[in-house]
Protein backbone atom coordinates (compact mmCIF):
# COMPACT_ATOMS: atom_id res chain seq x y z
CA UNK A 1 0.00 0.00 0.00
CA UNK A 2 2.68 2.40 0.44
CA UNK A 3 3.56 2.62 -2.84
CA UNK A 4 0.25 4.05 -3.51
CA UNK A 5 1.54 7.12 -0.56
CA UNK A 6 3.60 10.36 -0.12
CA UNK A 7 6.77 8.93 0.93
CA UNK A 8 6.41 11.07 4.35
CA UNK A 9 3.12 11.80 6.52
CA UNK A 10 2.59 13.12 9.65
CA UNK A 11 2.15 10.93 12.43
CA UNK A 12 -0.21 11.03 14.92
CA UNK A 13 0.20 12.82 18.48
CA UNK A 14 -0.22 10.47 20.87
CA UNK A 15 -0.42 12.82 23.53
CA UNK A 16 -3.34 14.47 21.85
CA UNK A 17 -5.37 12.02 21.17
CA UNK A 18 -5.53 11.25 24.90
CA UNK A 19 -6.27 14.42 25.68
CA UNK A 20 -9.41 14.43 23.30
CA UNK A 21 -10.59 10.74 24.07
CA UNK A 22 -10.38 12.07 27.88
CA UNK A 23 -12.39 15.02 27.19
CA UNK A 24 -15.08 13.36 24.64
CA UNK A 25 -15.47 10.39 27.77
CA UNK A 26 -15.36 13.14 30.50
CA UNK A 27 -18.96 14.44 28.88
CA UNK A 28 -21.92 11.88 29.96
CA UNK A 29 -23.56 11.06 26.41
CA UNK A 30 -25.32 7.81 28.00
CA UNK A 31 -28.15 6.86 25.64
CA UNK A 32 -30.95 7.43 26.78
CA UNK A 33 -31.38 10.61 27.21
CA UNK A 34 -28.72 11.04 24.61
CA UNK A 35 -27.65 14.63 24.77
CA UNK A 36 -25.48 14.98 22.52
CA UNK A 37 -25.15 18.79 22.55
CA UNK A 38 -22.05 19.25 24.99
CA UNK A 39 -19.77 17.15 23.07
CA UNK A 40 -21.09 18.32 19.78
CA UNK A 41 -19.76 21.73 20.81
CA UNK A 42 -16.52 20.28 21.95
CA UNK A 43 -16.05 18.23 18.15
CA UNK A 44 -16.84 21.47 16.46
CA UNK A 45 -13.92 23.43 18.23
CA UNK A 46 -11.48 20.10 17.44
CA UNK A 47 -12.61 20.43 13.98
CA UNK A 48 -12.79 23.69 13.64
CA UNK A 49 -9.23 24.48 14.80
CA UNK A 50 -7.93 22.52 11.96
CA UNK A 51 -9.79 24.64 9.32
CA UNK A 52 -13.13 22.59 8.56
CA UNK A 53 -16.24 24.23 7.62
CA UNK A 54 -18.78 23.04 10.66
CA UNK A 55 -22.32 22.40 11.24
CA UNK A 56 -24.26 21.41 14.14
CA UNK A 57 -27.97 19.73 12.89
CA UNK A 58 -30.15 19.90 16.07
CA UNK A 59 -32.89 17.28 15.32
CA UNK A 60 -34.42 17.55 18.61
CA UNK A 61 -33.66 19.43 21.89
CA UNK A 62 -30.28 18.57 22.49
CA UNK A 63 -30.18 15.42 20.19
CA UNK A 64 -27.32 16.79 17.69
CA UNK A 65 -25.03 15.81 14.90
CA UNK A 66 -21.43 17.04 13.62
CA UNK A 67 -21.35 17.89 10.11
CA UNK A 68 -17.75 19.13 9.04
CA UNK A 69 -16.16 20.12 5.70
CA UNK A 70 -13.01 20.64 4.16
CA UNK A 71 -12.52 21.19 0.42
CA UNK A 72 -9.27 20.64 -1.07
CA UNK A 73 -9.85 20.87 -5.09
CA UNK A 74 -11.51 18.13 -7.64
CA UNK A 75 -11.95 14.82 -6.80
CA UNK A 76 -14.63 12.72 -4.69
CA UNK A 77 -16.26 12.98 -1.33
CA UNK A 78 -15.12 10.50 1.76
CA UNK A 79 -16.29 10.82 4.97
CA UNK A 80 -15.43 9.57 8.31
CA UNK A 81 -18.49 8.86 10.75
CA UNK A 82 -19.27 7.26 14.06
CA UNK A 83 -21.60 8.17 16.78
CA UNK A 84 -21.21 10.64 19.62
CA UNK A 85 -23.84 8.70 22.33
CA UNK A 86 -22.90 5.67 24.42
CA UNK A 87 -24.71 2.77 26.42
CA UNK A 88 -25.54 3.56 29.87
CA UNK A 89 -22.60 3.45 32.23
CA UNK A 90 -24.80 1.12 34.82
CA UNK A 91 -22.56 -0.88 38.04
CA UNK A 92 -19.53 -2.65 38.35
CA UNK A 93 -17.02 -0.14 37.61
CA UNK A 94 -13.72 -0.06 39.22
CA UNK A 95 -12.94 3.71 38.34
CA UNK A 96 -15.25 6.57 37.04
CA UNK A 97 -16.54 5.40 34.05
CA UNK A 98 -16.30 9.38 32.70
CA UNK A 99 -12.79 9.50 33.45
CA UNK A 100 -10.39 8.11 31.62
CA UNK A 101 -8.40 5.82 33.39
CA UNK A 102 -4.54 4.35 31.48
CA UNK A 103 -3.77 1.30 33.24
CA UNK A 104 -1.97 -2.21 31.37
CA UNK A 105 -1.43 -0.55 28.13
CA UNK A 106 -5.60 0.31 28.04
CA UNK A 107 -7.33 3.32 28.32
CA UNK A 108 -11.00 3.14 30.23
CA UNK A 109 -13.97 4.79 30.40
CA UNK A 110 -17.16 4.70 29.14
CA UNK A 111 -17.28 4.86 24.91
CA UNK A 112 -13.19 4.28 24.99
CA UNK A 113 -14.01 1.83 22.01
CA UNK A 114 -17.82 2.57 21.43
CA UNK A 115 -17.55 5.17 20.02
CA UNK A 116 -15.31 7.97 21.46
CA UNK A 117 -11.67 5.92 21.05
CA UNK A 118 -12.65 5.60 17.44
CA UNK A 119 -13.67 9.04 17.18
CA UNK A 120 -10.75 11.22 18.66
CA UNK A 121 -8.86 8.34 16.18
CA UNK A 122 -10.61 9.99 13.44
CA UNK A 123 -10.38 13.86 14.48
CA UNK A 124 -6.33 13.03 14.65
CA UNK A 125 -6.63 11.06 11.17
CA UNK A 126 -7.93 14.36 9.94
CA UNK A 127 -5.15 16.42 11.41
CA UNK A 128 -2.82 14.06 9.84
CA UNK A 129 -4.54 14.77 6.04
CA UNK A 130 -5.20 18.31 6.48
CA UNK A 131 -1.25 19.03 6.99
CA UNK A 132 -0.84 17.75 3.78
CA UNK A 133 -3.16 18.70 1.37
CA UNK A 134 -0.69 18.22 -1.15
CA UNK A 135 -0.94 14.51 -0.78
CA UNK A 136 -4.91 14.51 -1.42
CA UNK A 137 -7.42 16.05 -3.48
CA UNK A 138 -10.83 15.99 -2.96
CA UNK A 139 -13.40 16.65 -0.18
CA UNK A 140 -12.98 15.37 3.49
CA UNK A 141 -15.80 15.22 5.94
CA UNK A 142 -16.66 14.13 9.27
CA UNK A 143 -20.05 13.32 10.22
CA UNK A 144 -20.55 12.37 13.63
CA UNK A 145 -24.20 11.59 14.51
CA UNK A 146 -26.76 11.12 17.60
CA UNK A 147 -28.36 8.18 18.55
CA UNK A 148 -26.99 5.48 17.20
CA UNK A 149 -26.91 3.24 20.46
CA UNK A 150 -31.24 2.79 19.91
CA UNK A 151 -32.33 4.02 17.00
CA UNK A 152 -29.84 5.63 14.64
CA UNK A 153 -32.09 8.53 14.71
CA UNK A 154 -28.96 10.97 14.09
CA UNK A 155 -28.08 8.72 11.07
CA UNK A 156 -31.67 8.60 9.97
CA UNK A 157 -31.81 12.56 10.29
CA UNK A 158 -28.62 12.96 7.97
CA UNK A 159 -29.51 10.99 5.08
CA UNK A 160 -33.27 12.21 4.88
CA UNK A 161 -32.25 15.76 4.09
CA UNK A 162 -30.68 15.61 1.04
CA UNK A 163 -26.91 15.96 2.20
CA UNK A 164 -24.36 16.23 -0.51
CA UNK A 165 -22.87 13.20 -2.25
CA UNK A 166 -20.58 11.06 -0.50
CA UNK A 167 -18.95 8.86 -2.95
CA UNK A 168 -16.85 6.61 0.00
CA UNK A 169 -17.10 6.26 3.95
CA UNK A 170 -15.31 4.54 6.91
CA UNK A 171 -17.73 4.11 9.69
CA UNK A 172 -16.33 3.63 13.34
CA UNK A 173 -17.02 0.61 15.56
CA UNK A 174 -14.46 -1.37 17.89
CA UNK A 175 -13.62 -4.13 15.00
CA UNK A 176 -10.09 -4.94 16.54
CA UNK A 177 -8.83 -2.57 13.69
CA UNK A 178 -9.95 -4.65 10.76
CA UNK A 179 -12.45 -4.09 8.15
CA UNK A 180 -15.98 -5.37 8.21
CA UNK A 181 -17.89 -5.20 5.69
CA UNK A 182 -21.51 -6.19 6.11
CA UNK A 183 -24.11 -6.25 9.05
CA UNK A 184 -26.88 -7.38 10.13
CA UNK A 185 -30.75 -5.81 10.47
CA UNK A 186 -33.16 -5.84 12.99
CA UNK A 187 -36.99 -5.78 13.14
CA UNK A 188 -38.57 -5.47 16.32
CA UNK A 189 -42.51 -6.39 16.02
CA UNK A 190 -44.29 -6.18 18.81
CA UNK A 191 -47.23 -8.49 19.16
CA UNK A 192 -50.36 -8.07 21.12
CA UNK A 193 -51.83 -11.39 21.75
CA UNK A 194 -55.94 -11.22 22.63
CA UNK A 195 -58.28 -13.16 25.53
CA UNK A 196 -61.17 -12.55 27.56
CA UNK A 197 -60.71 -11.91 30.82
CA UNK A 198 -62.61 -13.28 33.35
CA UNK A 199 -62.33 -14.53 36.83
CA UNK A 200 -59.09 -16.55 37.78
CA UNK A 201 -61.58 -19.29 39.81
CA UNK A 202 -63.92 -19.80 36.50
CA UNK A 203 -61.24 -19.34 34.61
CA UNK A 204 -63.65 -21.61 31.36
CA UNK A 205 -65.48 -18.08 31.62
CA UNK A 206 -62.70 -16.36 29.83
CA UNK A 207 -59.71 -17.05 27.52
CA UNK A 208 -56.28 -16.44 28.97
CA UNK A 209 -53.97 -14.43 26.69
CA UNK A 210 -50.57 -15.78 28.00
CA UNK A 211 -51.80 -19.81 27.43
CA UNK A 212 -53.01 -18.90 23.37
CA UNK A 213 -49.17 -16.66 23.92
CA UNK A 214 -47.08 -19.81 24.94
CA UNK A 215 -48.97 -20.94 21.70
CA UNK A 216 -47.62 -18.72 19.34
CA UNK A 217 -44.33 -18.60 20.67
CA UNK A 218 -43.68 -22.45 19.76
CA UNK A 219 -44.46 -21.38 16.14
CA UNK A 220 -41.74 -19.07 16.10
CA UNK A 221 -39.19 -20.80 17.96
CA UNK A 222 -40.31 -23.40 14.91
CA UNK A 223 -40.29 -20.63 12.20
CA UNK A 224 -36.87 -20.17 13.60
CA UNK A 225 -35.49 -23.28 13.80
CA UNK A 226 -36.55 -24.37 10.75
CA UNK A 227 -36.81 -21.14 7.87
CA UNK A 228 -35.00 -18.11 9.35
CA UNK A 229 -31.84 -19.45 10.92
CA UNK A 230 -31.54 -21.32 7.39
CA UNK A 231 -30.88 -18.01 5.80
CA UNK A 232 -27.30 -17.68 6.28
CA UNK A 233 -24.58 -15.05 5.11
CA UNK A 234 -21.08 -15.85 4.32
CA UNK A 235 -19.79 -12.53 6.78
CA UNK A 236 -22.59 -12.32 9.51
CA UNK A 237 -23.62 -15.79 10.16
CA UNK A 238 -27.39 -16.52 10.54
CA UNK A 239 -30.69 -14.62 10.09
CA UNK A 240 -32.72 -15.03 13.53
CA UNK A 241 -36.28 -14.87 15.26
CA UNK A 242 -36.69 -14.88 18.94
CA UNK A 243 -39.11 -13.46 22.00
CA UNK A 244 -36.97 -10.67 24.27
CA UNK A 245 -39.92 -9.16 26.14
CA UNK A 246 -43.43 -10.94 27.68
CA UNK A 247 -46.13 -8.81 29.65
CA UNK A 248 -49.37 -10.17 30.35
CA UNK A 249 -51.89 -9.53 32.66
CA UNK A 250 -53.37 -6.94 34.65
CA UNK A 251 -54.04 -8.73 38.58
CA UNK A 252 -53.26 -11.52 40.29
CA UNK A 253 -57.32 -13.00 40.47
CA UNK A 254 -57.86 -12.06 37.14
CA UNK A 255 -57.69 -13.74 33.86
CA UNK A 256 -54.99 -11.96 31.42
CA UNK A 257 -57.03 -10.38 28.72
CA UNK A 258 -54.30 -9.53 26.88
CA UNK A 259 -50.15 -10.39 26.40
CA UNK A 260 -48.02 -8.45 24.74
CA UNK A 261 -44.74 -9.73 22.77
CA UNK A 262 -41.53 -8.45 21.86
CA UNK A 263 -40.25 -10.51 18.77
CA UNK A 264 -36.50 -9.42 17.62
CA UNK A 265 -35.78 -10.39 13.91
CA UNK A 266 -32.35 -10.16 12.84
CA UNK A 267 -31.65 -10.02 8.96
CA UNK A 268 -28.66 -10.80 7.00
CA UNK A 269 -27.88 -8.75 3.75
CA UNK A 270 -30.14 -9.40 1.14
CA UNK A 271 -33.27 -10.21 2.38
CA UNK A 272 -35.65 -7.60 2.22
CA UNK A 273 -37.81 -5.90 5.00
CA UNK A 274 -41.25 -5.93 3.75
CA UNK A 275 -41.05 -9.82 2.39
CA UNK A 276 -40.22 -10.20 6.59
CA UNK A 277 -42.73 -8.05 7.86
CA UNK A 278 -45.10 -10.35 5.48
CA UNK A 279 -43.36 -13.45 6.97
CA UNK A 280 -44.05 -11.89 10.51
CA UNK A 281 -48.02 -11.45 9.51
CA UNK A 282 -47.82 -14.59 8.04
CA UNK A 283 -47.07 -16.62 11.16
CA UNK A 284 -49.77 -14.63 12.81
CA UNK A 285 -52.29 -15.80 10.53
CA UNK A 286 -51.04 -19.66 10.98
CA UNK A 287 -51.38 -19.43 14.61
CA UNK A 288 -55.16 -18.06 13.98
CA UNK A 289 -55.73 -21.14 11.80
CA UNK A 290 -54.47 -23.67 14.03
CA UNK A 291 -55.11 -22.56 17.59
CA UNK A 292 -57.21 -19.64 17.18
CA UNK A 293 -54.87 -16.99 18.30
CA UNK A 294 -56.07 -13.86 18.05
CA UNK A 295 -52.77 -11.59 17.70
CA UNK A 296 -51.54 -8.06 16.13
CA UNK A 297 -48.94 -6.24 15.40
CA UNK A 298 -49.13 -3.02 17.41
CA UNK A 299 -45.75 -1.47 16.08
CA UNK A 300 -42.53 -2.14 14.61
CA UNK A 301 -40.45 -0.43 17.30
CA UNK A 302 -37.47 1.41 16.17
CA UNK A 303 -34.04 0.07 15.94
CA UNK A 304 -30.90 1.00 13.73
CA UNK A 305 -31.97 -0.33 10.69
CA UNK A 306 -31.81 -2.78 8.10
CA UNK A 307 -28.47 -5.25 6.86
CA UNK A 308 -25.98 -4.65 4.31
CA UNK A 309 -22.90 -4.82 2.72
CA UNK A 310 -20.79 -3.49 0.67
CA UNK A 311 -18.91 -6.09 -2.56
CA UNK A 312 -15.10 -7.15 -2.06
CA UNK A 313 -14.63 -5.74 -5.38
CA UNK A 314 -15.31 -2.25 -4.23
CA UNK A 315 -12.37 0.24 -4.17
CA UNK A 316 -12.91 1.47 -0.37
CA UNK A 317 -12.77 -2.62 0.64
CA UNK A 318 -9.38 -3.14 -0.98
CA UNK A 319 -7.89 0.19 0.34
CA UNK A 320 -9.33 -1.02 3.46
CA UNK A 321 -7.95 -4.33 3.81
CA UNK A 322 -4.56 -2.78 2.61
CA UNK A 323 -4.59 -0.41 5.44
CA UNK A 324 -5.52 -2.76 7.98
CA UNK A 325 -3.25 -5.60 6.71
CA UNK A 326 -0.14 -2.74 7.13
CA UNK A 327 -0.99 -1.42 10.65
CA UNK A 328 -2.64 -3.99 12.20
CA UNK A 329 0.17 -6.73 12.35
CA UNK A 330 -1.14 -8.46 9.06
CA UNK A 331 -4.97 -9.07 10.05
CA UNK A 332 -7.37 -7.24 8.16
CA UNK A 333 -10.64 -9.21 7.31
CA UNK A 334 -13.11 -8.61 5.50
CA UNK A 335 -15.57 -9.62 8.55
CA UNK A 336 -19.27 -8.90 9.13
CA UNK A 337 -21.23 -7.68 12.61
CA UNK A 338 -23.72 -9.52 14.16
CA UNK A 339 -25.57 -6.29 14.74
CA UNK A 340 -26.36 -2.98 13.27
CA UNK A 341 -24.51 0.31 12.57
CA UNK A 342 -24.92 3.30 10.42
CA UNK A 343 -23.00 1.65 7.45
CA UNK A 344 -26.49 0.79 6.06
CA UNK A 345 -28.21 4.75 6.22
CA UNK A 346 -24.83 5.87 4.60
CA UNK A 347 -25.20 3.22 1.77
CA UNK A 348 -28.70 4.28 1.03
CA UNK A 349 -27.28 7.44 -0.05
CA UNK A 350 -25.30 5.17 -2.83
CA UNK A 351 -21.63 5.55 -0.43
CA UNK A 352 -19.96 2.44 -0.33
CA UNK A 353 -17.92 2.32 2.99
CA UNK A 354 -16.22 -0.39 5.44
CA UNK A 355 -17.04 -0.66 9.07
CA UNK A 356 -13.09 -0.30 11.01
CA UNK A 357 -11.92 1.03 14.37
CA UNK A 358 -9.84 0.08 17.87
CA UNK A 359 -10.81 -2.18 20.75
CA UNK A 360 -14.03 -4.93 20.63
CA UNK A 361 -17.33 -5.28 21.12
CA UNK A 362 -16.64 -7.91 23.95
CA UNK A 363 -16.25 -5.38 26.33
CA UNK A 364 -18.07 -1.96 24.87
CA UNK A 365 -21.59 -2.48 26.55
CA UNK A 366 -19.71 -3.83 29.72
CA UNK A 367 -18.27 -1.89 32.97
CA UNK A 368 -14.58 -1.55 32.26
CA UNK A 369 -14.64 -0.90 28.67
CA UNK A 370 -11.64 -0.28 27.33
CA UNK A 371 -9.90 0.23 24.36
CA UNK A 372 -5.64 -0.94 23.82
CA UNK A 373 -3.50 2.19 23.32
CA UNK A 374 -1.99 0.40 20.16
CA UNK A 375 -4.98 -0.04 17.98
CA UNK A 376 -5.86 3.26 19.17
CA UNK A 377 -2.84 4.71 17.85
CA UNK A 378 -3.02 2.35 14.45
CA UNK A 379 -6.35 3.27 14.03
CA UNK A 380 -5.79 6.55 13.62
CA UNK A 381 -3.08 5.58 10.81
CA UNK A 382 -5.47 3.12 8.89
CA UNK A 383 -8.01 5.85 8.57
CA UNK A 384 -5.61 8.43 7.11
CA UNK A 385 -4.58 6.01 4.58
CA UNK A 386 -7.77 4.62 3.48
CA UNK A 387 -8.86 8.40 3.45
CA UNK A 388 -5.34 8.88 1.11
CA UNK A 389 -6.01 6.04 -1.66
CA UNK A 390 -9.57 7.17 -1.86
CA UNK A 391 -8.37 10.95 -2.36
CA UNK A 392 -5.50 10.27 -4.38
CA UNK A 393 -5.20 12.86 -6.59
CA UNK A 394 -5.85 12.21 -10.42
CA UNK A 395 -2.50 11.04 -12.59
CA UNK A 396 -1.30 13.68 -14.67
Amino acid sequence: MTAHLPTTLPAPDVARMKRDLAALVAINTENPPGHELEAARQLKALLEAEGFDLSLSEYKPGRVNVIARFENGPGPTFAFNTHIDTVPAGEGWTSDPFVLREADGKLYGRGSCDAKGPMAAMIEACRMLVAVPEAWSGTLMAVFTADEEIASEGAKHYVANEPPKIDFAVIGEPTSNCAYTAHKGSLRPLVRVHGVTAHSGTPHLGENAIFRAAQLLGLVEHHHENVVRCRCHDLVGSASLTVTRIHGGHADNVLPGACDLLLDRRMVPGEDEGEVKAEIDALLALAQQKFGVRAEVLEYKATTGGATETALSESIVQASLDACREHNHGEAGPYGFQGGCDLVHFRSLGTTGTVIGPGTLAVAHKPDEFVPIDEFIASSLIYRDVALRMLAPAAA
